[in-house]
C-alpha cells in the first residue's frame, strides 16, 4: 500500500517547501499582487461585476466566500496574467485566496506574498501536468486553481506536510470547470476563479482542523489525471524542482481579451502604421491550434465573444492601431465588422510545435495594390521573454483603477500601499471597493 510520503502531492509539497525566496521573488509577486487586484477593482465596472459586488453586500461573507468574490471580479476583464506552460490565470485564483485569509489572520506582506509564490506553483506544476487534451474541454484555471488557492491558504495558515497534503487532495476534489459557455458568452468563466479560489480556502481551513483528504488526489486509480486528463504528464508536477518560481515564468496581459490572440496583436499592431487606411484584400494570421479551438470567431456579437477573436482583435489592432476596452464594444464591432470579415486565421507549423512552451503568431495583410506587410511574434508583450516593466505595470494598474472609476489621488495611494507588500508593509482592506461589510 502506497503512503502519503510517495504521492504526488506529498512529493510537490516538499518541492515547493525547498525553494528559497528571495527579496527579487517577493518583489515580482508584489507586482503580480497588485495587478489582480487592480482587476478586480476593474472589474466591477461590467454587467456580471455588479452582479458579482451586489450579491456580495447582499450578508456577510466568510473568507471562502470573500475570496471568491475577488477571485470572480479578477477574471472578467480578461487583463490578468496567464502562465502558458499550464494555461493557468493563476493571479485570480492564488491572490484572491492569499489575500482572504491574510486579511482575516493579520498576515504582513511578506507572510502574503511567499503564500503567492507557493499558490502560483502549485496551480502551475499541476495545470502543466494535465495535458493539452484537458484544455479542450476542461478550464485550467477551474480546474488546477483549487490546488494553488489552497497551497496559498496552506501556506498562510502554517499547515505541516500531512495538513497540506489534505489540503490539496480536498481542493482536488472540487476541481471543475467545462468551456461549455463559451458558446453563449455566459458569464460562467468568472464563477470558475471564484470557485477556484473559495475551494482552495475551505480545503485548507478544513486541514487546519484536521480534515482528511486523499493524498492520491492527482495520480490515484479514480484521481484528476484518470478523470479528466487523457494525456496527462505526471512527471511534470516535480519537474526541474531547482528552477524559478512559477510567478517569475508568467506573462500579464497588456489588453483586454484572451491570452491566445495577443501575439497576433502584438504583430498587428507592428503593421498598422504601414496599412494607415490603405485598403486591404487579405489578412492571414497564422498561429498555434489551441488559439483557433478557442478564438476562431468571425462573427462575434458581445464584448466576451468579441474578446475571444482572433478576427475581431487583429482587425481591431490594424485599423484603429490601439486595443482597449473600448475595441470590444457595439461600436467597435460594427464598425469594424469589414476588415473582420478579411482575416482568415490558420494553424502555422512552427508555432503548433512550439506551443505550449511558446505562443507565437505571424499576420500578413496583403493590400490591393498586391503589397504585402508581413510581422511574427515568437512571444507576446507581457511574457517572460519580453516583459512588462514596473514602469509599465504601474501605469497598467491606473488604467484599470481609472476603469473601476477610482479617482487619481486613491488610486495613487492604492498602487504605492499594494507594491509596498515587498517592503513586509501591512495589507489593506478593500472589501469596501467591492460590496463586502
Amino acid at each position: 500500500m502506497t503512503t502519503e510520503k510517495t504521492s504526488l502531492t506529498a512529493g510537490l509539497d516538499a518541492l515547493i517547501r525547498a525553494k528559497p525566496i528571495t527579496a527579487g521573488d517577493r518583489a515580482a509577486a508584489a507586482l503580480f499582487a497588485l495587478d489582480a487586484l487592480a482587476n478586480a477593482l476593474a472589474g466591477r465596472q461590467s454587467a456580471p461585476g455588479r452582479i458579482l459586488t451586489d450579491w456580495a453586500g447582499a450578508e456577510p461573507r466568510d473568507s471562502a466566500g470573500r475570496a471568491f468574490v475577488y477571485g470572480a471580479l479578477t477574471h472578467i476583464l480578461e487583463v490578468d496574467d496567464l502562465h502558458r506552460a499550464s494555461v493557468v490565470h493563476p493571479g485570480c485564483v492564488v491572490v484572491p485566496a492569499a489575500l482572504a485569509v491574510a486579511n482575516r489572520i493579520g498576515a504582513g506582506g511578506h507572510a502574503f506574498l511567499d503564500a503567492v509564490l507557493w499558490g502560483f506553483e502549485a496551480a502551475c506544476r499541476i495545470g502543466a501536468a494535465v495535458g493539452p487534451a484537458h484544455y479542450r474541454i476542461w478550464h485550467n484555471t477551474a480546474t488546477c486553481g483549487p490546488y494553488g488557492a489552497a497551497a496559498a491558504a496552506g501556506r498562510l495558515l502554517g499547515l505541516d506536510g500531512a495538513g497540506m497534503v489534505a489540503a490539496l487532495g480536498n481542493a482536488g476534489s472540487q476541481s471543475a470547470g467545462l468551456w461549455q459557455f463559451i458558446e453563449t458568452g455566459a458569464m460562467t468563466k468568472h464563477l470558475h476563479a471564484g470557485h477556484a479560489a473559495a475551494a482552495g480556502v475551505n480545503a485548507a481551513d478544513l486541514a487546519a482542523r484536521g480534515f482528511s483528504g486523499p493524498p492520491h488526489i492527482l495520480e490515484g486509480d479514480k484521481g484528476f489525471f484518470r478523470a479528466a486528463c487523457p494525456d496527462a504528464v505526471p512527471a511534470a508536477v516535480l519537474a526541474d524542482p531547482d528552477g524559478p518560481w512559477a510567478l517569475t515564468q508568467t506573462s500579464i496581459k497588456p489588453w483586454p481579451s484572451c491570452r491566445h490572440t495577443h501575439p497576433a496583436i502584438d504583430a498587428a499592431l507592428e503593421l498598422a502604421p504601414g496599412v494607415n487606411g490603405r485598403a486591404i484584400r487579405a489578412i492571414a494570421v497564422d498561429t498555434y491550434p489551441a488559439a483557433l479551438d478557442v478564438c476562431d470567431r468571425p462573427d462575434p456579437q458581445s464584448p466576451y465573444e468579441a474578446k475571444f477573436s482572433l478576427h475581431h482583435c487583429v482587425a481591431a489592432a490594424l485599423g484603429d492601431g490601439r486595443v482597449n476596452f473600448d475595441s470590444f464594444e457595439a461600436e467597435a464591432r460594427a464598425r469594424l465588422a469589414p476588415l473582420r470579415a478579411l482575416v482568415t486565421p490558420a494553424t502555422g507549423k512552427a508555432y503548433a510545435a512550439a506551443y505550449p512552451r511558446a505562443w507565437g503568431s505571424a499576420v500578413r495583410v496583403t493590400l490591393a495594390d498586391g503589397t504585402t506587410l508581413a510581422a511574427a511574434r515568437d512571444h507576446a508583450l507581457g511574457d517572460p521573454e519580453n516583459p512588462l516593466d514596473r514602469a509599465a505595470l504601474t501605469e497598467k494598474a491606473k488604467m484599470l483603477l481609472g476603469h473601476a472609476r477610482i479617482g487619481p489621488a486613491l488610486a495613487g495611494r492604492l498602487i504605492v500601499g499594494l507594491l509596498a507588500f515587498a517592503d513586509n508593509g501591512p495589507l489593506p482592506d478593500l472589501s469596501p471597493f467591492v460590496g463586502l461589510a
